[in-house]
């Protein structure tokens, strides 16, 4: 099985990062799973990370594209499952109408099965800017009424960029913290709303705050791709292929669009 995990960082930016990324996705990959990291193109921002950039809907609607055709990609190369790793989802809902293998989204996945089990979740996050989509996910999910609350995390953006260099002891501090407030709040596990964070935690080996589990939404996602690659191949449950949202044309039809306004088609995987 092979899942095609798409990043919202560049590769080489930073390679303490790179490294705990591959090293979390090699510890929870299933026997016979093969998960390939893909990332945004080098030339997309010239720092460290794309924080200056992710505050913007209008960014972020290229940044959607990008990851929506990622997962065309992922189906026109053979990938059997596609994962968008972002807390905002960036591009999930249009890469199910474009591709027709499993698409998981990071924040997506945590969120249901946290309202699926009948846990009310508080989310943490140290980006100011994506409070708004986050939770605007939330709502167009219908989850509102599982999350418990939704906590920036004060002093959570110095923090992060500390323990980036290897300094966590602001970092742990600053997310307890918050966690027990989420915990006041009524929250029974935390979700980290970023992939970094949750990187953090992951490193550290910090499954749980004030008593509350602390989910790994990244995880969670490329173990529900597995699970949705092996659903299909049982017969148990597979992708729909009917209606207005799920039936794409044909195949031919679609590379003449991609043709007319893309300039090329989308056979190419991107970052090959």
């Amino acid at each position: 099985m092979r899942i095609w995990f798409h990043k919202h960082t560049v590769e080489g930016r930073l390679p303490l990062l790179d490294q705990w990324y591959r090293e979390h996705l090699d510890a929870i990959a299933g026997p016979g799973t093969v998960i390939d990291i893909k990332t945004l193109p080098a030339e997309t921002y010239p720092d460290n990370t794309p924080f200056g950039l992710v505050g913007h809907h209008s960014a972020q609607v290229l940044f959607s594209e990008h990851f929506a055709h990622a997962a065309v990609h992922a189906e026109r190369a053979g990938y059997d499952a596609w994962v968008t790793a972002a807390g905002q989802d960036p591009g999930l809902r249009d890469a199910r109408h474009l591709a027709g293998i499993p698409t998981l989204g990071y924040g997506e996945t945590s969120f249901f099965l946290s309202a699926l089990t009948g846990r009310r979740f508080g989310v943490l996050g140290f980006m100011p800017p994506l409070e708004e989509p986050i939770r605007a996910n939330i709502k167009r999910y219908g989850l509102e009424s599982s999350l418990a609350g939704y906590e920036v995390v004060p002093g959570g953006w110095d923090g992060v960029h500390r323990a980036l260099e290897g300094d966590y002891e602001e970092f742990v501090t600053a997310y307890s913290d918050a966690a027990l407030r989420a915990a006041k709040a009524g929250a029974e596990v935390i979700i980290p709303a970023e992939g970094i964070p949750n990187e953090i935690f992951w490193h550290l080996g910090i499954r749980e705050l004030h008593g509350l589990p602390v989910a790994d939404p990244a995880g969670l996602a490329v173990k529900f791709a597995e699970l949705s690659v092996t659903l299909h191949r049982l017969g148990i449950f597979s992708q729909s292929e009917v209606g207005y949202w799920f039936n794409r044309p044909d195949p031919a039809v679609t590379r003449h669009l991609e043709k007319v306004f893309l300039g090329s088609t989308l056979d190419t995987p991107a970052g090959a």
